[in-house]
């Protein structure tokens, strides 16, 4: 039977009954290719939600959760309690990190690991006897998920509009302006917990760092006592061309939080990784230390067991390399759309990660429609950024199809 296209599902940033009566039901996927209820096929241009790295319908990574669910699905990984899966992935995701001697706190997705990394930034602070320093300082145009801190610290407004900033202790910088943000950490130094960044901003419109912006930034927040988190939900595991975009820009965090790419979507995991600095008062020997924190998924034992099999396939199959060498290819296939007149600018790409920004609002809306109808999923962006962040096996044609589809589109937009 054929979903009903006025359920009871409540769709994420959306106005219900205009979601219900244009619903695009899918329920199958292969590749970089996803198929609705009507049997219609789709290109995954943004893979899905930036998250379907090694590509739709991988049976192994069906298959170890399986396993792993008729073995124990999971237990809680509270006070002396842990499962064989979750010790194995904090040991295996430690050596691949930007940082040395990482510890890593399993949370459940990228929202809850900006709360736990922000809360994680504060108690920090505290244990080490300077509790003022709670301010976390963000960019504009920054996403970091739409929880209470993620909420609060968005460099996107839209993201504000009812309920402002439900908590206060917090700064946006402009985007590249590193002479704004110096002054900034000068001043008010003793107040500032952290500086959180996405090394390229997804949300916000696929923004890349101007060069030589992330390490001159890295350093002003070191001279002025700051801690720096990388946000990677987006760009961790492959998805600029290297295993994190950190490392890629020679940059050592001392928290980071990673998501989305940990296990391809295929089961929702994320994780803060907490470098020497951060972890030390709460690893030492006095144990009155203990940050207060926890979630009932943890470290879940399934969601650890597909996260083992999905970097055991991106080592087998060399996909971080793929999209590396992928690159290029892409850059070729965009551009086209960087001479057209309705095209504002092309950012990137970066590895599988590009913004085509448009003229106009209005004409983002249309490209959107009429590519779905073309069969090229399409994600829109603030409203008039098309965004490029297709799985890491999609082919060579089906990346100039992406954007063959959507600069046809553009030939013949309305007005």
């Amino acid at each position: 039977m054929a979903p009903s296209p006025t359920s009871s599902l409540w769709p994420c940033q959306a106005h219900p009954p205009t979601a219900a009566a244009d619903r695009v039901v899918l329920v199958r996927g292969q590749a970089s290719t996803v198929y609705d209820n009507r049997g219609r096929a789709y290109l995954d241009a943004p893979a899905s939600l930036w998250f379907c790295n090694v590509g739709h319908g991988r049976r192994e990574l069906a298959e170890a959760a399986a396993a792993q669910m008729t073995t124990l699905e999971t237990f809680n990984n509270f006070g002396r309690y842990a499962t064989a899966p979750t010790l194995e992935l904090a040991d295996r995701l430690a050596p691949l990190l930007p940082m040395p001697e990482a510890k890593v706190f399993f949370t459940s997705g990228g929202g809850d690991g900006i709360d736990t990394a922000a809360k994680l930034a504060q108690w920090y602070w505290a244990a080490v006897g300077r509790p003022a320093k709670r301010t976390i300082v963000t960019r504009e145009l920054a996403y970091h998920g739409l929880h209470g801190w993620g909420t609060s610290i968005t460099g996107i407004e839209a993201n504000t509009e009812a309920v402002g900033r439900p908590i206060s202790s917090t700064i946006r910088v402009p985007t590249h302006d590193l002479d704004f943000l110096e002054a900034l950490l000068a001043e008010r130094s003793d107040e500032i917990a952290a500086f959180f960044t996405e090394p390229v901003i997804g949300t916000g419109g696929v923004v890349p760092p101007q060069p030589g912006y992330l390490a001159a930034a890295r350093e002003l927040c070191r001279r002025h006592d700051v801690l720096w988190v990388s946000d990677e939900v987006v760009t961790g595991f492959g998805r600029t061309g290297t295993m994190f975009a950190s490392a890629g820009y020679g940059i050592e965090p001392d928290m980071m939080v990673v998501a989305k790419g940990i296990t391809s979507g295929y089961v929702p995991l994320g994780a803060v990784a907490v470098g020497p600095r951060v972890a030390e008062p709460f690893w030492s020997s006095d144990p009155s230390v203990v940050f207060r924190h926890g979630l009932t998924y943890s470290g879940h034992a399934t969601a650890c067991a597909v996260a083992l099999a999905h970097l055991d396939l991106l080592e087998r199959e060399d996909l971080v390399a793929r999209v590396a060498a992928l690159e290029p290819v892409l850059d070729d296939a965009l551009e086209p759309l960087r001479r057209h007149p309705l095209v504002r600018e092309v950012r990137g790409p970066v590895g599988l990660m590009a913004g085509v920004e448009l003229t106009d609002p209005a004409v983002g809306a249309w490209i959107e429609r009429q590519a779905l109808e073309a069969g090229v999923l399409t994600r829109v962006l603030g409203g008039r950024t098309l965004q490029v962040s297709p799985p890491f096996v999609i082919e060579e044609e089906q990346l100039r199809r992406i954007a063959g589809t959507w600069l046809e589109l553009l030939d013949r937009a309305p007005g």
